[in-house]
Order: C-alpha cells, then sequence, then structure tokens
C-alpha cells in the first residue's frame, strides 16, 4: 500500500480541523451502552486538541431518512465524549451553514465541538458537492479518523479529503497499517479463519482469500455448505444447497493458487437450536438426519491450532459455530485462545475484525491479546474482499 498522509506532517496550531469521526454507538435511553468508537478515537482528538487544533467532529448516526429527527440526533453523544475526553465539548446543531460557522467562531485552541449528524443532509450519500463546499469552508483541514465508513464515498468521508489538506488520524492509521501487514505485505505463511453463517454473504471474500492466503480455515454454518458440496450429510444444518456448485468452484480455484482449505473433521451435533440442548461429537461423515452442526468438534480444533502454529500471518473473519449459545461457543473459544497466545509470545501476526469476529472474541477474553482487532464491519470486509475504499483512497499522498 502507497503511502497515505498523517498527522505527522499535518500543521495543526490554531487551525479549524474537520475530523471525520465515527461516532455511530448503541444507545439506549438517550445514554451509550458502548462507548468502544469514542475509545478509539480518543488518541487523535487528544493529539489535535494538544497541538492547539481547533477540534470540530463530523460524524453520522442511524440512518435518518427526511432530515432531521430527535431519534438520530448525536446530541446525547456530546456528553458520553466529553466525559471520555476530561473537557467540554460543544454542540452544533447543523453540520453546515451559520449554526455551525457560529459555534467554530466561538473555539479556542484546543477546543472541540461536535456537529450534528451529517445525514440529516441527503448530500450526505450522495458526496454532493454542494455540501463538500459547505463542509470544506469550515475548516482549514481534514483528518479522517472513521476507517469505519472509509469504503462509502460520502461528502465527509471522500469528497472532503479532496478539498482540503487531508490526513489519516491515527485510530484510521493503525487500521490501514494493520491491514497491509496482515495481506498487503505478509510474513508467509497466511492463514485466514472465516466463519459465519453464509457463503453467499461471503462469496467475493472468499474469491479474494483463496488468491491472497496460504491456509483458508472455514468455520460456522458456511462450512456445512463446503461440507455437502464434497458429497457429506449435513442433516438440519444451515445449508445453501443451491450454491454447492458455487463451493466447489471455491475448492478448485483454492487448489489451483495453491491454497489449502481446512474444513471441518468433526462436528458437535444437536437436534434443536437452543443453549444447553443435549449435544455429541461425531465424525463429519455421520451426521445424523435429524441432526444439526452447531459447532466444530475437537479434532478440527486440533487440526486448527497445528494450523495456526505452522503460520506466521493470521486474519480472521466470523465465528466457528454457535458462540451465543453455549456449549456451542467452545472450538471458537479455543482457537481463539491459542491464537492469542501465539500473538503473546511473538509468533503471530493476528489481526481480526467484523462484528460478529469483535463479539466472539471478546467473548473468548481475547480480544486484547490479538495484534489488532478492527470495530469496522462493512469496511474491513470490503478490504479483505480486495475492494478499494475511498476514504483511504483520497488519504494517499
Amino acid at each position: 500500500m502507497s503511502a497515505f498522509r498523517t498527522l505527522d506532517s499535518a500543521e495543526l496550531k490554531g487551525k479549524r480541523v474537520l475530523v471525520r469521526v465515527d461516532l455511530n454507538l448503541p444507545m439506549d435511553n438517550g445514554k451509550v451502552t458502548d462507548a468502544t468508537r469514542i475509545d478509539r478515537i480518543l488518541p487523535t482528538l487528544n493529539e489535535i486538541s494538544g497541538k492547539g487544533g481547533k477540534l470540530i467532529l463530523l460524524a453520522h448516526f442511524g440512518r435518518p431518512k427526511n432530515g432531521p429527527d430527535e431519534a438520530n440526533s448525536l446530541k446525547p453523544v456530546a456528553a458520553a465524549l466529553a466525559g471520555h475526553l476530561g473537557k467540554p465539548v460543544a454542540f452544533a446543531t447543523d453540520c453546515i451553514g451559520a449554526p455551525a460557522a457560529e459555534a467554530i467562531a466561538k473555539l479556542a485552541d484546543g477546543d472541540v465541538l461536535l456537529l450534528e449528524n451529517t445525514r440529516f443532509h441527503k448530500g450526505e450519500e450522495k458526496n454532493d458537492p454542494a455540501l463538500v463546499e459547505a463542509l470544506a469552508a469550515l475548516g482549514d483541514i481534514y483528518v479522517n479518523d472513521a476507517f469505519s465508513a472509509a469504503h462509502r464515498a460520502h461528502a465527509s468521508t471522500e469528497g472532503l479529503a479532496r478539498k482540503l489538506p487531508a490526513y489519516a488520524g491515527r485510530t484510521m492509521q493503525a487500521e490501514i497499517e494493520a491491514l497491509s501487514k496482515a495481506l498487503e505485505k505478509p510474513a508467509r505463511p497466511v492463514g485466514a479463519v472465516v466463519g459465519g453463517a453464509k457463503v453467499s454473504s461471503k462469496l467475493e471474500l472468499l474469491g479474494n482469500l483463496t488468491k491472497k492466503v496460504d491456509f483458508l480455515i472455514i468455520g460456522g454454518g458456511m462450512a456445512n455448505t463446503f461440507l455437502a458440496a464434497q458429497g457429506k450429510k449435513v442433516g438440519k444444518s444451515l445449508c445453501e444447497k443451491d450454491l454447492l456448485d458455487t463451493a466447489r468452484e471455491i475448492l478448485k480455484n483454492a487448489a489451483a493458487n495453491k491454497c489449502q482449505i481446512v474444513l471441518p473433521l468433526d462436528a458437535v451435533v444437536a437436534t434443536e437450536f437452543r443453549a444447553h440442548a443435549p449435544s455429541h461429537i461425531v465424525s463429519v461423515d455421520h451426521v445424523g438426519d435429524d441432526e444439526m452442526i452447531l459447532d466444530a468438534g475437537p479434532k478440527s480444533v486440533a487440526e486448527v491450532e497445528a494450523v495456526l502454529g505452522a503460520i506466521k500471518t493470521l486474519v480472521w473473519n466470523g465465528p466457528f459455530g454457535a458462540f451465543e449459545l453455549e456449549p456451542f461457543d467452545a472450538a471458537t473459544n479455543a482457537v481463539a485462545r491459542f491464537a492469542a497466545r501465539l500473538t503473546q509470545e511473538g509468533k503471530l501476526l493476528s489481526v481480526a475484525g467484523g462484528g460478529d469476529t469483535v463479539a466472539a472474541l471478546n467473548h473468548a477474553g481475547v480480544a486484547e491479546k490479538f495484534s489488532y482487532v478492527s470495530t469496522a464491519g462493512g469496511a474491513f470486509l470490503e478490504w479483505l474482499e480486495g475492494k478499494v475504499l475511498p476514504g483511504v483512497e483520497a488519504l494517499r499522498a
């Protein structure tokens, strides 16, 4: 990945710094219930404020349909942000025009202002030049610290970066550097874990990874489709029978690219989908007609751990089983903890991302022990799929 501009080369003192952040946080009765995304952007905000920049934050919230509405206002987030920053955060009732300009005029060096939801303007998602102009008029330089929105060519993610001197924030920088190390210029051999429910949602991902990695470990419900494609009976398991030919094509392409596919050898099966349902372990060759595969078995875990012991770089997206339901979290927990241990021992570079993945690694208690865990969903997946991310491209030096 070619060089991109970072805060190392930005003159910040006295400047109006428009910073695109991700504050699309889970809320309950006006209170933030998970502040992970706030914690991620604090290094960037503290650095800009500490160097005397006037921090003007741009963010979206929810999916408002018809302009401003109270349910999608960012105003409650300002208070939560102030608590984590340890300093006041002013709020403007619009992200452009007089409300924004007047609030900015009151800022001293190092002060922080949050502008109202960018998606209250239809021009945001259309990357409307008029909205880009109106936003650009509010700042001297632009910083993007929202990798999770970098796959969208919106006014506040891509348009502004083309209009003002643009830089990557520290979170964006860390994300790009971690992902580059994992797939652009990785230490080999490289392995990827791809789990989750459906092959159909990850066709492009699987296709790209067979060209990039040495081992592709497939788990979760999608593994059932591959097992069925090999002629194995999967009983009542989740299985996309209309994609069996597609699965065979992926297996064929992987072989042509010298990518070894790793599928389950055994499985934990039950006759009903619920926590603590009676279950037992069977070979994947002996799944009963009334049984469903809900987790990978111990032989499968041992094989995956052997692969992890042989590789130097790991990319992880998706769980091995129904990890939300005990005891069907066992395989995901075991492999996650093994990967974390190798990482802590300096034997493995581990990069993980995607909503279910972050939840699964937190469930296993090891998210902080991986080299890097991305909180981005769609952007992380699109990067794994080999797609160009407009918000990243706009930051290239």
